[in-house]
Order: C-alpha cells, then sequence, then structure tokens
C-alpha cells in the first residue's frame, strides 16, 4: 500500500490530497495521500517522530524545500545544483530527495522552442525552472528583487547565461514568461504591461487568474497554471511512489479534469 502525505506551512489550500487520490482511484491501487501541517522548524522532529518504513514517501511545498536538503541521506544531483527537492522517498531507513519540479518544467517546456525567456523572482521553484531551462536557450534574464538570490539562481546554471534586471524591467518582448513569484508578488508587473506577447507559465493556482494571467487570458495568449505544473510534478512523483508503468496521458487528463472541477 502506499502512503504519501504533503508536509507544508499553510498546508491547508494544497490540492495535492485531491491530485494524488484521484489518481489512486484511476490506477485502482491502495494507497492514502493526507496534508500535514509542517514548518521549517518542525520538518526535523516530524521525520524523526515516524517510523520512515511506513512511509511511501512525502510531497515537500514551502517552506520546506531547501530544508529538506539538510535532512535527507542522499540527495538528488540536480535537486542539490538548484537547492530545491519537492519529494522525500523513503527506502527502508534511508531518505532520498529529489525535485518532480524540475522534471515538470522540462516536460512542459520539451514542447516548445524559446528564443527569449524571462523568470520572475528567485525562489525554489525559480531554480527549478531554471535548472530544466538551462542548455535550451543561450541566455535567460532573471528579474528579481533580492540581489543576494542571485548567486543561487546562478548556480542552477552550466550552459545558459543569466541576466538578471530589477523587477521594474518591461516584459512583454519576450516569448515565454515564467512567473514563480508568492501571491500578489506580480500585480506590480502585470500593471505595466500594454501589450504583452508570448506564452506565459503561472506556477500558481490560487487565487486565480493573478493580475498577470488575466493580461495574458483577456487576449487570448496562452498561458500554462499552476493547475498544470502541479499535475506534472504529480504524475512524477507518482512514478516514484508507485514504481508502475502506467498511461501517462489517459491520467494526465484524467488528473486536469478532477482538479479543475
Amino acid at each position: 500500500m502506499i502512503r504519501a502525505a504533503v508536509l507544508g506551512s499553510p498546508i491547508s489550500h494544497s490540492l495535492s490530497p485531491k491530485l494524488h487520490t484521484a489518481a489512486f482511484e484511476f490506477l485502482r491501487i491502495e494507497g492514502s495521500y493526507e496534508a500535514i501541517e509542517v514548518d521549517e522548524a518542525g520538518l526535523v522532529d516530524f521525520i524523526e517522530s515516524i517510523d520512515l518504513q511506513d512511509w511511501t514517501g512525502f510531497s515537500l511545498t514551502m517552506p520546506l524545500k531547501e530544508k529538506v536538503l539538510q535532512i535527507a541521506d542522499v540527495v538528488d544531483p540536480i535537486a542539490s545544483r538548484i537547492q530545491s527537492a519537492n519529494t522525500l522517498l523513503m527506502d527502508g531507513n534511508t531518505t532520498y530527495a529529489t525535485s518532480t519540479d524540475y522534471l515538470a518544467f522540462k516536460t512542459i517546456l520539451a514542447a516548445k522552442e524559446y528564443s527569449r525567456v524571462v523568470v520572475i523572482g528567485g525562489g525554489g521553484t525559480a531554480r527549478a525552472a531554471l535548472g530544466a531551462i538551462d542548455g535550451t536557450v543561450a541566455t535567460v534574464e532573471i528579474l528579481l528583487r533580492n540581489p543576494a538570490q542571485r548567486q543561487a539562481l546562478q548556480n542552477c546554471l552550466l550552459e545558459t547565461e543569466a541576466v538578471f534586471r530589477e523587477l521594474t524591467h518591461e516584459i512583454a518582448d519576450y516569448d515565454l514568461i515564467i512567473s514563480t513569484t508568492p501571491k500578489g508578488a506580480s500585480d506590480e508587473i502585470a500593471a505595466r504591461i500594454h501589450q504583452p506577447k508570448g506564452e506565459l507559465i503561472e506556477v500558481l493556482y490560487s487565487p486565480w487568474p493573478t493580475d498577470l494571467a488575466h493580461r495574458w487570458l483577456s487576449l487570448n495568449l496562452s498561458v500554462i497554471d499552476g493547475i498544470d505544473l502541479l499535475v506534472e510534478q504529480g504524475l512524477e512523483q507518482l512514478k516514484l511512489f508507485t514504481k508502475l508503468d502506467f498511461d501517462l496521458p489517459a491520467l494526465r487528463k484524467h488528473l486536469l479534469l478532477a482538479l479543475r472541477a
């Protein structure tokens, strides 16, 4: 039986339990998945308080994607480079941290070719996006409020050059815009855009639409939202949790319908 949960704080808004429960039902496998409130200070105590052999793994959301790297026995090389992991797997008493956020971005970005790309934000999700972008374009521009985050973002890129900009930088003239900021943080950017173009990836799904997404949707431009990303990273987690081969397109369609209902 699969036993898993999503850890984070706050956690009540998470759609991960709905996603994984719907997947277990679709795959006709026995499994349970819950949401557990765990903050950064409480992660070590939580992991030490459980019997690891009772669990298959955990999904990790804010603010745990960096903290988990300090407690995992093994960290995937990509997760180590981007300094972000959203999945913790159990193998007996050994824990293994990896990033299915990174894999989700890889899947989504593989569908098209881009030349001018900008990433808004500097947290763990931005680093996952940059890791996936690396090597696909010559340069990527990053809009950042906190200069202290520059080195960690630069470390995500081995082949692609990073160009850092202020948040006031105009973002209308790009093939791809990836917004990874928290609720409300990109509203000031949206207010300045008059003629957007290209495709927008907005990692949020609540509230929806964000001001930024609304600008794209109002002009019938392509938007990939947080539900799309949640499903893609969830599919990668399901591969790891279940160790099963399944009909990926059919399950993707089922989960997207379930989460958008």
